[in-house]
């Protein structure tokens, strides 16, 4: 392709010598094809006269232009005059200008003008061809005519040749965008998937490799040292395919692509962007997600993939909640362990599970007294009840365990147990938490029953307490 006028298949009823204005039109070819160099050197200095991209002889260089521009002029006027290619396919050079400055990341506005500034400066030769050829011929008698035939002072003649050049030059103007943009789609497509598999090498912890996180860097676009973390995503039926576009919407940049069943993403974040970033993805993608700890380097990626998958284990299948990794360290020790879980779950709060009347009024009581620094005053405000209820509930607790309300390891026992407890099922059967493709989190390696069938695991428990919910990771 070109950046230059002309280089497009001819239809059939233009080329042939057939027609009052075929002759003509050969004649002036015949008689412009030897000047070809010549009109390539004018066309080469319009364009540079009139476009800072090309003058600049980057990333298009002087040669790179004269070549094409005259196998396009070539072609253009051999397809004009109706006359046998020189090289083949008549479109050929148009197809090639497109690709070739689709590749060299030339606009294709540019490229066109390119085409338009060609096609002027050719007819300008052509019609100084014609007019000396008139001036030649007025000095005898009637009309003159060149020595190839071409009928001079017919205005009628001249206008068909000038359609007949602008025709051309805008088949091959449109041959060459065609070509253009399947060349960009081409260049998308491989770009796509070498940004897939330098990502997929990230997250696989393969930026260790200096080489393998630059490659990386320049592929996505962002710099190899600066504010990330990584988000994995179930993929809930009622949520959006990904949360890219909310992301965007909001200036945030990420790179997401499916993986083991969930979306996986690159975040970047700026400056206290970690509480926007929870708070979209909470409240605007409808997505459970778990989100990593921030990290400075993509090489760190492929840790944090597994922090964030870590902290998506902690969080019910579909409940659509977005939780951080830092913010749930206890139940990412919690999931990972169930055996302690349980253990922690039936050791500091088994005796309160075993009181169903009192239950759920103790256990809602002692989270909001635990959260709110043991504070029984505060905890009454925020449970409608009098400061002496909290007291007494509390006082329950203590008794119904055995342990101190005023011992901090009570305290931290009630907590952890409080932890665990959304990870176990009400009724002792597995309830499904998101799932990280890999181990069995009910019996890791090691676990000595993991032969063990459901009913065989209760009644090993003794059937009292309910089992962890079946998790993988």
């Amino acid at each position: 392709m070109a950046d230059n006028p002309g280089a497009r298949t001819p239809r059939s009823d233009d080329r042939g010598s057939g027609g009052a204005d075929g002759e003509p039109r050969r004649a002036l070819a015949v008689a412009l094809v030897p000047q070809i160099d010549e009109l390539t050197r004018r066309v080469v200095a319009d364009i540079h006269a009139h476009s800072g991209t090309y003058a600049s002889g980057a990333p298009v260089s002087r040669v790179d232009l004269w070549e094409i521009c005259r196998d396009n002029l070539l072609r253009a006027l051999e397809d004009f005059g109706g006359l046998p290619s020189s090289g083949g396919d008549f479109e050929y050079a148009a197809r090639e200008t497109g690709r070739r400055r689709a590749e060299q990341n030339v606009p294709l506005d540019t490229v066109l003008q390119a085409y338009r500034r060609g096609g002027r400066v050719m007819w300008q030769v052509m019609a100084e061809h014609l007019r000396a050829t008139r001036a030649g011929g007025a000095g005898g008698a009637g009309r003159g005519q060149d020595p190839v035939g071409v009928v001079a002072g017919d205005r009628d003649t001249e206008l068909d040749m000038a359609g007949a050049v602008w025709e051309t030059i805008d088949r091959y103007s449109l041959v060459m965008a065609e070509s253009y943009r399947l060349t960009q789609l081409e260049m998308q497509g491989r770009q796509d998937t070498r940004r897939v598999a330098l990502f997929e090498a990230l997250l696989d912890g393969r930026g260790d490799d200096p080489a393998v996180a630059a490659a990386a860097s320049a592929a996505l676009g962002v710099p190899v040292h600066d504010r990330y973390v990584v988000v994995v995503a179930a993929q809930d039926p009622a949520a959006p395919p990904n949360p890219a576009p909310v992301l965007d919407d909001h200036g945030i940049w990420s790179f997401w692509r499916p993986r083991s069943g969930r979306y996986a993403g690159i975040v970047r974040l700026a400056a206290g962007e970690s509480g926007v970033l929870l708070d979209l993805l909470r409240h605007r993608t409808g997505a459970t997600a778990g989100v990593s700890p921030e990290f400075d380097r993509l090489a760190q990626a492929g840790r944090a993939l597994r922090l964030a998958e870590q902290a998506l284990r902690t969080l019910p299948a579909g409940s659509g909640e977005a939780a951080a990794f830092d913010d749930r360290l206890a139940e990412v020790l919690l999931v990972g362990r169930p055996e302690i879980a349980e253990r922690i779950v039936t050791t500091r709060l088994g005796a309160v599970l075993d009181t169903a009347a009192e239950r759920d009024v103790l256990l809602s009581t002692l989270r909001v007294w635990l959260d709110n620094g043991c504070s029984a005053a505060r905890a009454a405000e925020l449970l409608y009840c009098h400061r002496n209820t909290v007291l007494n509930r509390i006082g329950r607790i203590a008794e119904l365990t055995g342990r101190s309300a005023e011992s901090g390891e009570a305290r931290l026992g009630w907590a952890l147990a409080l932890r665990a407890l959304p990870l176990l099922g009400a009724d002792g059967e597995p309830e499904p938490m998101e799932d990280c493709v890999g181990q069995d989190l009910q019996h890791p390696p090691g676990d000595e029953h993991a032969g063990e069938s459901v009913d065989d695991d209760r009644r090993r428990r003794g059937g009292r307490r309910p089992a962890l919910r079946s998790s993988e990771t």
